[in-house]
């Protein structure tokens, strides 16, 4: 049975998993005058309300020139029309913001894939690494962790994945995989999945 009639609710990350990575988190770091180790929402998390607001809107607006210039990555178009032909739900889980997550999918040419309802991004979610976005989404649907999938690129979309109890797809254009061990499958591009 293919991996696809298996899953019946699919969750992806957007940046970097839906479209071709392009944010330097260094330098908009840097920008920000945000710690280098640390990630970006935990660092504003730490701020006071007044400072973390005022950042905030920086970071909103770096990412909205992000977005703008999104472009989808290589196989999501396969992927989400063969899923999209089952009676399958999607949604989203990203750490972006919800209107930025809106720009990016319009400029990568993917918003009518997505109910965006269905599109759980900072402000309507626990980021990940942590599981909230993915229950929520579950709960929606009516849906089972085992008819689940979370697919990512990023070790926090795999842990967020596995903390909720379905399996995980990571995405690696490279192939080098370094989070291999938080992952259920790994794939070069989106379309590899419809051969799993």
């Amino acid at each position: 049975m293919s991996y696809l009639k298996q899953k019946k609710n699919w969750i992806f990350d957007m940046d970097g998993t839906l479209t071709v990575a392009n944010h330097d988190f260094e330098a908009i770091k840097r920008e920000l005058n945000l710690p280098l180790e640390t990630d970006i929402l935990t660092s504003l998390s730490k701020l006071t309300k007044e400072e973390a607001d005022k950042k905030h809107i920086h970071l909103n607006q770096i990412e909205l020139k992000i977005a703008k210039s999104s472009v989808p990555s290589p196989g999501s178009f396969e992927l989400l029309r063969n899923i999209k032909t089952q009676t399958n739900q999607m949604g989203i889980l990203t750490r972006n913001s919800f209107s930025n997550s809106i720009e990016t999918l319009k400029a990568a040419g993917l918003i009518d894939y997505f109910d965006p309802n269905f599109i759980f991004c900072r402000e309507r979610a626990i980021p990940k690494p942590n599981p909230e976005g993915i229950f929520r989404l579950m709960d929606l649907w009516k849906a089972s962790p085992k008819e689940t999938v979370m697919i990512g690129d990023y070790v926090y979309d795999l842990d967020a994945g596995r903390a909720a109890g379905v399996e995980t797809i990571y995405i690696d254009p490279d192939g080098k995989f370094p989070f291999k061990d938080s992952a259920t499958h790994c794939v070069r591009q989106l379309d590899e999945i419809l051969n799993l």
